[in-house]
């Protein structure tokens, strides 16, 4: 018996039977992350929703719950090599119990985990989140039948968010873990719990159904609901229909995934592909949501010259990061301080910021950004006639994106004349033989993290980042490789009148990049292929990128093992625009290269001294 989880487990089950005993009677008015004191939680409308507004609470801070933060785990990002304290570099050479000892990272078990805490310390600890949020809302079904004094509205509301957030927590456990025990009864104080690990499509079934419950029950817009008129204005991320659907379609896709896929059958070679089945349940789950938001306009992709407005607002008086295309976003815990001084240090070079840890764009990540004519770059560092490409100018023509995301050596970091031209190229006063402490390694810096106004001489702490954990461009995208798969890449599916195709041509458009070349899409492979850069490009440093190389069993190939660098030096270089330069000498430098087996594929279990919670409870393989 592991007696350390064990503990965890019951003392959630504890701290959840204690917590039942109180409710909220003003929860309407407050936002989902406000702190909520409960009194008499079932009893009606106003306290059960009190009791499951720790819920929201509940979901995890991932860009940032420290002074700083590691969040993007995959190929896209380069930490300066003195800097141990970062979960990136622990996951770089292969050591993965660096989430319960690395400082700064997400996920993470050295600190926080508390549900009802509003500091975004407390936000980061996913495994106690996750379990406690499982236990409360699985304590709010068992008490449904009490709530007698509410509407028919007022009930499906309480019951769709309940079962909605069993299966978004249980979710999140397995994209990092594995297969988990599916609780779906709550944990009495002193109970040990017995329910073995499960495998990852069982586990996604189990989802899948409270997320199908959930959507059965939820509406479409809380605005337009009786109870939901007295929040107006607050409700935007209150758990609905869409998000439910959503979801559910994510779940499956995963499931339908190599790797989900392979270790639901005792990791038999032969299932290290796609699961077809999963693949058009997913397709018709992503496809309803799509579905729902077109004909409502619910949810909205933005305009591209609000593309950053998505993730990051300077001076917003209080306006949240995310427009009508985040659906679910991390947890607002200090959201308007939290990013907005120390992180901005992290994504600038010395010369420019001189304080903070340094975090740089990786050459190879970028090169998923091809040419604005929809063609991609195999090689940065040769010319291509058919692209267009040309390695002397090797920032023009390219994907509108790659300029949204990227800072390139000769552009201005600053507002007013106020600020600092970068000087990214070999030898360049932001490099790191200028500077080898904090200096750039790698020749980009991020626009997306930091944009490109940002610098020690502008008023930093007036930045506010919010990651949205799910958002519109992302369901198009996992529609188009769910259909691709399940249906076939030029036909659509019996849910929503979309093809794969269309689908991710919906996002490049919106880009003002050309569709994807029909070379592409004559078979399902290359169409996957382009599937894959494309979620590359559009979600770029959200924190997705190494859960799809492992979901895609690439994270242990070539090239995705590398992290490189350009050197270059300047040619004839265009201050009025930079874009324009030419370069010579443009190559690639390996920084890393990760040596990983397929143990690396899911996070052990915390607490490596001890292999299982109970008996049923075993280590991930490896381990």
């Amino acid at each position: 018996m592991n007696i350390h989880f064990n503990r965890l487990f019951l003392g959630l089950a504890v701290a959840a039977t204690f917590m039942s005993g109180t409710s909220c009677t003003n929860y309407l008015d407050k936002a989902p992350n406000s702190d909520i004191e409960e009194t008499t939680p079932y009893k009606n409308f106003r306290n059960f929703q009190g009791f499951v507004e720790e819920l929201y609470n509940c979901i995890p801070v991932i860009s940032n719950s420290d002074y700083h933060t590691s969040f993007n785990l995959g190929e896209d990002v380069y930490w300066e090599p003195q800097e141990l304290r970062v979960l990136s570099r622990s996951i770089d050479y292969g050591d993965f119990w660096g989430y319960t000892t690395s400082y700064y990272g997400y996920p993470s078990t050295i600190r926080g985990g508390d549900p009802s805490a509003t500091t975004r310390g407390n936000k980061g600890n996913l495994w106690k989140l996750c379990w406690y949020g499982i236990n409360k809302a699985n304590i709010g079904i068992s008490k449904l039948d009490q709530l007698v004094d509410a509407t028919p509205e007022e009930q499906r509301l309480v019951e769709g968010q309940l079962y909605f957030f069993r299966g978004l927590f249980h979710f999140m456990l397995m994209e990092w873990w594995g297969g988990m025990p599916y609780l779906d009864k709550p944990l009495a104080s002193g109970e040990t719990p017995t329910n073995p690990r499960e495998t990852w499509q069982a586990c996604a079934d189990k989802c899948a159904a409270d997320f199908d419950r959930a959507a059965e029950l939820l509406p479409i817009d809380w605005d337009q609901t009786t109870a939901g008129r007295t929040t107006l204005g607050n409700n935007n991320m209150r758990a609905n229909k869409i998000m439910a659907l959503a979801y559910k379609g994510k779940t499956l896709l995963w499931a339908g995934s190599p790797l989900m896929n392979w270790d639901s059958h005792n990791r038999d070679n032969s299932y290290r592909k796609y699961d077809e089945t999963y693949c058009k349940r997913a397709a018709d789950a992503l496809g309803e949501a799509l579905k729902l938001t077109e004909e409502t306009g619910r949810y909205e992709l933005a305009p591209f010259e609000n593309f950053n407005d998505i993730f990051l607002l300077h001076n917003s008086s209080g306006k949240i990061p995310g427009l009508k295309e985040a659906i679910l976003q991390e947890n607002l815990a200090e959201y308007n301080g939290r990013w907005a001084w120390n992180m901005n240090t992290d994504f600038r070079s010395q010369r420019m910021i001189p304080s903070g840890i340094k975090c740089w764009p990786t050459a190879n990540y970028s090169s998923y950004f091809g040419m604005a004519n929809g063609y991609p770059i195999s090689d940065m560092s040769k010319s291509d006639t058919e692209s267009g490409y040309d390695a002397t100018h090797p920032w023009k023509e390219r994907d509108p994106r790659f300029y949204k995301t990227y800072v390139i050596d000769g552009e201005f970091c600053g507002t007013s004349g106020i600020g600092e031209t970068a000087m990214l190229y070999t030898g360049g006063a932001d490099r790191e033989k200028a500077n080898p402490q904090k200096g750039c390694y790698t020749g980009l810096m991020n626009a997306k993290l930091c944009l490109k106004s940002v610098n020690n001489a502008n008023v930093r702490d007036t930045y506010f980042f919010v990651l949205s954990l799910m958002r519109l461009a992302d369901v198009y995208l996992m529609y188009s490789e769910a259909t691709a798969v399940g249906y076939g890449v030029k036909t659509g599916t019996s849910q929503f009148n979309m093809t794969a195709e269309q689908a991710i041509n919906k996002i490049r458009e919106r880009a003002g990049v050309a569709n994807v070349l029909d070379k592409y899409t004559n078979d399902t492979q290359s169409f996957l292929g382009e599937v894959r850069r494309e979620r590359a490009v559009e979600l770029a440093f959200e924190g997705f990128r190494f859960t799809d190389l492992r979901r895609w069993m690439l994270l242990t190939q070539r090239p995705y093992t590398l992290k490189t660098a350009f050197q270059f030096d300047r040619d004839v270089f265009d201050k009025d625009n930079p874009t324009q330069s030419s370069v010579k000498n443009l190559r690639e430098q390996v920084l890393v290269e990760r040596d990983y087996t397929d143990r690396h594929y899911w996070l052990p279990l915390p607490n490596k001294n001890d292999t299982y919670l109970y008996e049923g409870f075993k280590q991930n393989p490896g381990w």
